[in-house]
């Protein structure tokens, strides 16, 4: 088996582990304060990074070691806020049409990019990101019906991934390796959740700590196999992937959650996907060409 081929099957578990990470985080989220169990799940993730840290070559004084440390930080404790939004969106607006809206997510990314890490982006790629807002209006139909508020939840989660993407990826290029950035984003939310998780401690019932359990299970194995994943291939080659952890969102939300799935939100979760799916074919073929 060749490596890029580890690294999709890979990437392939971990995004299953993703996507069911957020199916526990929707039904947790419907009896206990979202902040409470999110900080139970980063003190089970800074666990894990500093345990990764300490068996990587270097040790965990390398892991600390960065040439951007007020940047490492900000995207650490940017991404616990994304973690805080997304789960609120889970529980308000339901994990398919969340998951049909945060696909829009890599598409921000090749939006941003221009302003924040100074990327030329050419007008076919401008077109896919206009193509996968269309996918978004599809998705919440505006005229026909009152548009749900909190669909701006979930827009803003995708914006913030989008966002705390491309501060990693500054940040990885800085430091040129990406331990640093897995350890600052453990470390550095786990810090900022136990500031403000502990307001909202809240009794847990034995069975739900057994989901709590499963949460943080599934988080670090989804975690421990995408980085094996990087490991052994390139990231353009993972990205496309990514797409699936929203498809078996919406999939669980459906057949678990009883969520209604409607021709409009399938036709514009269809139109994100395919639009970013082209913008990162772009974006290869104008690497290959450099």
């Amino acid at each position: 088996m060749t490596a890029d081929l580890r690294g999709i099957q890979f990437a392939l578990i971990a995004m299953s582990c993703f996507a069911l990470q957020d199916a526990v985080s929707k039904y947790l989220a419907e009896s206990y304060p979202v902040p409470f169990f999110v900080m139970l799940r980063y003190w089970a993730f800074a666990l894990f990074v500093v345990v990764w840290a300490h068996r990587r070559p270097g040790g965990l004084r390398a892991a600390v070691k960065t040439k951007r440390p007020v940047l490492q930080v900000f995207r650490g404790v940017l991404l616990a806020v994304q973690i805080l939004v997304f789960v609120t969106a889970l529980e308000r607006l339901g994990l398919a049409p969340m998951m049909a809206l945060f696909a829009l997510y890599p598409l921000l990314i090749t939006l941003l990019a221009m302003p924040i890490l100074g990327e030329r982006v050419g007008w076919r790629r401008l077109l896919a990101v206009g193509a996968g807002f269309l996918g978004v209006l599809v998705i919440l139909r505006p005229g026909w019906e009152v548009v749900d508020p909190n669909a701006a939840i979930a827009l803003l989660a995708a914006f913030g991934i989008a966002l705390y993407s491309l501060l990693t990826r500054a940040a990885t290029l800085a430091d040129g390796e990406s331990g640093p950035a897995v350890f600052y984003t453990g470390v550095a939310g786990a810090v900022v959740m136990t500031l403000v998780g502990p307001f909202y401690w809240t009794p847990m019932a034995w069975l739900d700590w057994g989901w709590m359990a499963l949460l943080a299970i599934a988080g670090l194995t989804g975690h421990s196999f995408l980085i094996r994943a990087y490991d052994q291939t390139e990231a353009v080659r993972i990205q496309p992937f990514a797409y699936l952890q929203m498809v078996f969102g919406v999939v669980i939300g459906w057949a678990v959650f009883d969520e209604e799935l409607d021709l409009a939100m399938l036709l514009g979760m269809g139109m994100i996907i395919a639009a970013g799916l082209y913008a990162l074919w772009r974006e290869m073929r104008t690497s290959s060409a450099d």
